[in-house]
């Protein structure tokens, strides 16, 4: 260390501490409303807001509610939400045809959103958990066992879909090997080339998403099953630098590693190894740990959330999906924008 032979009290590591200003001027990472994406579920109908118990705040919303939500958050400057479809059991099927419907859900959204509010950016999930029977992310064998290939097959047809109705990003979540590269030889032999692709590169077979499959509606269909055969040990590091590279490799523009603060170590070594735009996402179940101890009085809302994204930032993450962005735009343009 150069500065191993300076001892107190020449040095006095309480000096820059001591006023605001010194803190400020020394301050090595920000967070900023750049840095947001706000995560939105949407569901079919008209004027229908259907409240999510174990995420306290966050709502399911039919399409004309969302393009209310959505005007917002762009008037609070975030820069682009995340959608996230809530599909009906008459949807769902063996296939996952639903996906890739041009009528769909999510295609009718993004069209809308897109019509509305041209310059938010919007990015669409790609996984066929939403329109499985079984709730898992692909199509299954006879076995149960999630088959790659077939489900890329599928994947690629809904991520042009999205594409299509004017989806500025799409966010393969699935962990399928290949898919990354099947998208991109797609988008390029249809013109999308300027469609980015943020891949969930290293997403963990997590035991924080509870919440999230609640208000999806795939934690029915799911039942007793797991998603262990594709999603990642959490018990591995080395395993995720490999997937990353081989997402980079098939031309991920961004990559995503979810979920977020159980896993800093990822981001702080993605990001210091690759140096490419990196996400990370504030999943559900972090959401409801700091809401639901922000309701009992237990820990101050504002300061924990705030303090939580900061070390998002700290770690190495350029931007971060969650689910008090809305609230931390806020507060910060109270703050005069960063904090």
């Amino acid at each position: 260390m150069p500065y191993s032979n300076i001892k107190f009290p020449s040095t006095r590591m309480r000096r820059m501490r001591f006023d605001d200003f010194s803190r400020r001027l020394m301050r090595e990472n920000q967070l900023s409303v750049d840095d947001l994406i706000y995560p939105m579920f949407v569901i079919e109908g008209l004027n229908r807001r259907e409240p999510i118990p174990s995420m306290p705040g966050i709502e399911r919303l039919s399409l004309d509610l969302l393009l209310e939500e959505a005007r917002e958050v762009y008037e609070l400057d975030i820069p682009a939400i995340a959608l996230f479809p809530v599909i009906g059991a008459d949807k769902k099927s063996n296939d996952a045809a639903e996906a890739y419907n041009p009528e769909g859900l999510i295609q009718r959204s993004v069209r809308a959103l897109k019509k509305d509010l041209p310059e938010l950016g919007i990015i669409t999930d790609v996984a066929l958990d939403p329109f499985t029977v079984h709730g898992q992310d692909g199509l299954i064998n006879d076995q149960g066992y999630v088959v790659n290939d077939e489900t890329v097959a599928v994947l690629v047809r809904q991520a042009l879909s999205h594409a299509d109705a004017g989806a500025d990003i799409v966010a393969p979540s699935d962990m399928m090997d290949g898919r990354i590269g099947a998208i991109r030889q797609a988008f390029e032999a249809k013109g999308q080339i300027n469609v980015r692709i943020l891949a969930y590169s290293a997403k963990y077979a997590s035991s924080f998403y509870g919440p999230f499959r609640d208000a999806v509606g795939s934690s029915g269909s799911l039942g007793s099953g797991n998603k262990y055969s594709y999603q990642m040990d959490p018990a591995n590091s080395d395993e995720a630098l490999r997937e990353i590279q081989l997402d980079l490799q098939e031309g991920a523009d961004i990559v995503m590693i979810k979920p977020g603060m159980p896993y800093l170590d990822i981001i702080r070594r993605v990001k210091d190894f690759y140096g490419v735009p990196t996400f990370a996402y504030q999943v559900s179940g972090e959401y409801a740990m700091i809401k639901a101890a922000a309701l009992n009085g237990w820990l101050d809302e504002r300061p924990v959330v705030l303090e939580s994204l900061l070390a998002f930032k700290r770690a190495g993450s350029d931007a971060i999906l969650t689910y008090f962005a809305k609230s931390v735009a806020s507060w910060l343009a109270q703050a005069d924008r960063h904090v």
